[in-house]
């Protein structure tokens, strides 16, 4: 699959108990919200861990990120639907190498936002 300025890539993702336990481990964030499930017996994704729904489109196109903004704009859990809407702002073709400048907004499955920011990288 191949990518070009104004293009728009979309994608979903339903996090799990055991995605924040994996990314607990791996991360070391232990903060209580991470560890002890809510009354519905959720927990709260970590920020980070949301954040990597946009690197997704860098990894399927083999981006280095130079890079990342993010603003976390209200909690995921366990069980969200988060859709993740990467908007291709730049894409310059350079000698040896290309340019990639990129938006992106994820929102749950009620439509909320929960992350936006940017990302920008090159393409060897």
């Amino acid at each position: 699959m191949s990518i070009k300025e104004g293009d728009i890539v979309t994608f979903e993702r339903i996090f799990t108990i055991e995605d924040v336990e994996l990314f607990t481990k791996v991360s070391g964030d232990e903060g209580i919200h991470h560890l002890t499930p809510d009354e519905q017996g959720r927990l709260v994704v970590q920020g980070l861990l949301t954040a990597t729904l946009p690197t997704k489109v860098g990894g399927d196109h083999n981006v280095l990120a130079r890079t990342m903004n993010f603003e976390f704009l209200r909690p995921v859990f366990t069980g969200d639907t988060i859709i993740c809407k990467v908007t291709i702002e730049q894409f310059e073709k350079q000698e040896n190498r290309t340019n990639i400048n990129t938006t992106f907004l994820c929102t749950n499955q009620n439509e909320k936002e929960v992350l936006r920011g940017s990302f920008t990288g090159v393409i060897l």
